[in-house]
């Protein structure tokens, strides 16, 4: 599992000051600090192999650290219940046989919450990426009271804490919002469809009991979803994610990672201009994406009630309701043309069609892609490909989760046994 594609900037509200990692950076390379280093070092190499397990002898190959610091680095991991052995293998070469090294499975639990206009959800995942427990409810927090859905998230953490093994060791919790987060100066700036603004988001979910004593952290939904994609390895590692629910968010994704801006705040998708002179959206302003291609906007140009579900819509259109059919291709040439707005700017040749344009993407993609070959002035050389997410189901609570996880990547050393 790659802990570390799309480096998500996120904020830790819980601890001020410099992160574990950036202060180690620092810091001179004293004798402990190069053990800290190294643990970690043989961590990621554990939990990112791409392949096969490796064995502690591919592990100092792969390291240029000595087989002894390695095996030592190793026993002090398997202590930590962070890495465990797999059954000896036989090898070509002469010697023992090679011990497989994996992430240990169910020792260390990392949440990944969402809060978004029509659900919230916690799911829990181990070193390993299984999901351990997970649980969703819908809602709709249109303009809703931040402490209530907050209070109504935090029964559901208390849920599934209470639903992974006794022995597990929490890691911390992340929220996925569908708005600014500022990761400069803490709080929730603005979730236009959730009507909240300037809200401190950690300190109302911190003060429940289920949530008191674990580190929280904060960030943009379609940015963690993003992280979940790179990590199911089908769209490379470098595209635009667009994330299509009651608002649209995106998230530029280089090189395998995240750019999300000087403040955390770019990919708001959704309030670029389609028509200036088009109907009032959430955030005060005329004319957005989100009116045009959002949940509520595609069910209301097809006649629906905006409470039915998307695969409702899916279904009409399948059965040759030209309502429907109608709201899903008009939906997606305003799709695409704000799609090509951002091509045109970022220069990247895959877009991901992730949340409800996942399943939508059948009536979606060639709207999509007829924008982008006409819109795209690189299209003649270079035309832009539009996929659908492998990220699966809510994927920013499992982003949100790979984030808290890192964060245990990154430091080893704290999940030690103390010494006797």
């Amino acid at each position: 599992m790659n802990l570390y594609a799309a480096r998500v900037r996120v904020n830790r509200v819980t601890t001020p000051g410099p992160s574990v990692t950036q202060a180690r950076r620092r810091a001179p390379a004293r004798q402990g600090t190069l053990r800290e280093h190294n643990l970690a070092l043989v961590l990621r190499h554990v939990l990112d192999a791409p392949a096969a397990p490796p064995s502690r002898a591919e592990v100092a190959t792969a390291t240029g650290l000595t087989r002894g610091a390695v095996s030592a680095l190793v026993d002090l991991l398997i202590g930590a219940r962070l890495v465990a052995e797999l059954p000896p293998t036989a090898t070509a070469r002469a010697g023992r046989p090679a011990v497989p090294l994996v992430p240990a499975r169910g020792t260390v639990v990392a949440l990944g919450a969402e809060v978004n206009v029509d659900y919230v959800g916690v799911r829990a995942l181990d070193l390993a990426g299984d999901v351990l427990a997970h649980t969703v409810e819908d809602g709709d927090f249109r303009h809703s009271d931040p402490a209530a859905v907050l209070a109504r998230l935090a029964r559901l953490v208390g849920r599934v804490r209470a639903a992974v093994p006794s022995d597990a060791r929490t890691a911390g919790l992340c929220l996925a919002l569908p708005g600014l987060v500022d990761r400069v100066t803490g709080p929730l700036r603005l979730a236009p469809n959730l009507g909240w603004r300037d809200v401190d988001v950690a300190a109302l979910l911190t003060a429940h009991p289920e949530v008191d004593g674990l580190t929280v952290r904060l960030a943009n939904e379609a940015d963690l979803a993003a992280r979940a994609e790179v990590r199911a390895g089908v769209a490379g590692d470098s595209f635009l994610y667009v994330s299509g629910e009651v608002g649209i968010g995106a998230a530029l994704v280089l090189d395998g990672e995240v750019f999300a801006g000087r403040h955390g705040w770019g990919g708001e998708l959704g309030h670029t201009v389609v028509d200036p002179r088009g109907p009032r959206c959430t955030c005060g302003a005329s004319g957005c994406l989100e009116q045009y291609a959002g949940k509520d906007a595609l069910l209301r140009a097809a006649g629906r009630d905006v409470e039915d579900p998307v695969d409702a819509l899916l279904a009409a259109a399948a059965a040759g309701d030209e309502g429907a059919a109608r709201a899903l291709v008009s939906g997606g040439e305003a799709l695409g043309l704000a799609l090509a707005n951002v091509v045109n700017l970022v220069d990247v040749e895959r877009v991901v069609l992730g949340g409800i344009y996942a399943p939508l993407a059948p009536w979606l993609a060639e709207a999509v892609t007829a924008q982008l070959r006409t819109r795209v002035l690189s299209a003649p050389w270079a035309r832009a490909q539009v996929g659908v997410a492998a990220g699966g189901a809510h994927a920013a609570m499992t982003g949100a989760a790979l984030v808290v996880l890192r964060a245990v990547a990154d430091d080893p050393s704290a999940w030690l046994p103390p010494a006797p």
